[in-house]
């Protein structure tokens, strides 16, 4: 009785054991960074990308992303992310090399892939930008509870409101955390440690 009274205790450790290996440790904290505490399946959608060649989100697998919604008509909060992101791309790269940054285009309209190739040139050759139709990328832009929509048009112009967070995706495509105008500090510490997995 004893005999297996010990064989049942070494399996129940050993059971527990199995299954803590698989779980993540929560992301460090940072000030202005929400980590999740469960991973999120995000949607995984073909788009094209600003080359012109059909890209879904999975294709970054194996690396963290940083996925931003904007538009490439943006007048202040997409220009002004996309600098802050190469700045601190070319700044840490040591850090941050193999982190891919996305920008996924919320107004595919006018969004050519010609037109993210252009917009992204100003910032970085290494930053992807991804367009869909609207409905596309609403989807997508659901598992991120990233909100968007189109102001009326005025005088044949209009602008897009947008979520301005940057999202961090883990190497296997998952949410993991959403960056309010976070510090560069706690951009590199997320991504440090998503790469540290």
């Amino acid at each position: 009785m004893r005999r297996r009274l010990r064989i049942l205790a070494c399996l129940a450790t050993c059971l527990a054991t199995s299954a803590g290996a698989g779980e993540l440790k929560p992301l460090p904290a940072f000030d202005r960074v929400l980590a999740l505490p469960t991973p999120r399946a995000v949607a995984d959608l073909p788009m094209t990308d600003h080359t012109g060649v059909r890209r879904q989100l999975r294709d970054f697998a194996g690396q963290p992303v940083l996925v931003f919604f904007g538009f490439t008509h943006c007048p202040d909060v997409c220009p002004m992310t996309i600098q802050k992101l190469a700045l601190l791309k070319s700044s840490r790269a040591k850090e941050l090399d193999g982190v891919r940054v996305v920008m996924v285009s919320v107004d595919g309209e006018r969004d050519t892939p010609a037109a993210m190739k252009e917009f992204l040139a100003r910032f970085s050759p290494d930053f992807v930008g991804l367009t869909a139709p609207a409905a596309q990328v609403r989807e997508l832009a659901a598992g991120f509870a990233a909100q968007f929509f189109k102001d009326p048009p005025r005088d044949g112009a209009y602008g897009v409101q947008h979520s301005t967070r940057v999202y961090a995706l883990d190497k296997q495509g998952r949410l993991r955390a959403e960056m309010y105008d976070a510090s560069g500090d706690a951009t590199v510490g997320v991504v440090r440690a998503l790469m540290a997995e």
